[in-house]
């Protein structure tokens, strides 16, 4: 009697748990040419503006940090919700919501009610990375959409550009990544601008910056004054996916406080050095430590919904 009430429970719990995984192929049958519509959106975005690769990259960042990769960032406010695009490291930097939108209009007109944004946000932030030069990886799918959002949760758990090397290595580690995994993912760096109000300070009351770097970042980004002023995060090299950033770190060029942390006499040092050195390593543990981040709470079966509208629920 017992074998039979254990079978009847691996019964009713397998598929339950099989089912709540992502896959690779979940769209093979409902929606077969999803990858490629996305990817000629994404291609011609950063075609016509190359910074939008890094913006899409962040966007689904911002996304997983949040409750989750469940497109709740995506989501405007209305007079009754808050939504967390005004978010502290949100608001007034996050871009790239109208090509999402683009995708989803068209993705709708392929196979309607079908594809998560979530989704969406996490292909779109893997083919970026590709169009820019940098390593391809299987992304999983069967993400749905939140309902909800939490501007609280995205203003403590997205780590920020003023954070010490122990404070965002407790950051990461709270999402389930090491050390390793933490500077690999902190290599989407290499690609995209900041603005001025984030990294002023670091300019202006920092010692550890490369002297030739201070100075003409300066001329962009005064004491007071052009706090939307952008440069890039690698000098180097702005709209290529390459190991650039490591380089500069080694050399003190790290644009946000953050970033030179990595390099700054603390247990990632080995880390860095080994990324500046060697592309296929950092490429390897981008995408590995990409696909990990894809997995962070994910809604699946019934729970969450497709939007039609990544902006609003339905």
């Amino acid at each position: 009697m017992a074998k039979i009430s254990y079978l009847l429970v691996l019964l009713i719990i397998v598929p339950f748990m099989s089912s709540a995984q992502l896959t690779s192929n979940f769209y093979s049958s409902s929606c077969p040419n999803v990858l490629s519509v996305i990817k000629t959106a994404v291609d011609s975005a950063i075609s016509t503006e190359s910074r939008m690769g890094a913006s899409l990259l962040r966007l689904h960042f911002h996304d997983c940090f949040v409750n989750g990769c469940d497109a709740s960032v995506l989501l405007d406010d209305t007079s009754s919700f808050t939504g967390e695009k005004t978010a502290n490291p949100n608001s007034g930097s996050l871009r790239g919501f109208d090509v999402i939108d683009t995708i989803k209009t068209q993705v709708e007109s392929s196979c309607a009610g079908v594809v998560s944004c979530a989704d969406i946000l996490a292909v779109a932030a893997r083919d970026s990375v590709v169009k820019l030069g940098g390593p391809s990886w299987t992304v999983l799918l069967g993400r749905r959409d939140s309902t909800t959002a939490s501007l609280s949760t995205a203003n403590s758990d997205i780590p920020a550009p003023t954070l010490n090397l122990s404070s965002l290595i407790s950051s990461f580690s709270n999402k389930g990544f090491n050390s390793r995994e933490m500077v690999a993912l902190s290599g989407s760096h290499t690609i995209g601008q900041a603005r001025c109000t984030t990294f002023r300070n670091r300019l202006y009351n920092e010692t550890n910056i490369n002297t030739s770097l201070a100075t003409s970042v300066k001329s962009n980004c005064p004491q007071s004054g052009g706090d939307n002023n952008i440069s890039p995060l690698d000098t180097t090299s702005p709209t290529t996916f390459d190991i650039a950033y490591y380089k500069n770190l080694r050399i003190q060029r790290g644009l946000l406080h953050s970033d030179q942390q990595l390099f700054n006499g603390g247990s990632t040092d080995s880390i860095v050095t080994t990324y500046s050195t060697n592309s296929a390593t950092f490429f390897t543990d981008f995408a590995n430590a990409m696909v990990k981040m894809g997995n962070l709470s994910p809604l699946t079966d019934t729970n969450g919904q497709i939007r039609k509208n990544c902006r609003k629920t339905n």
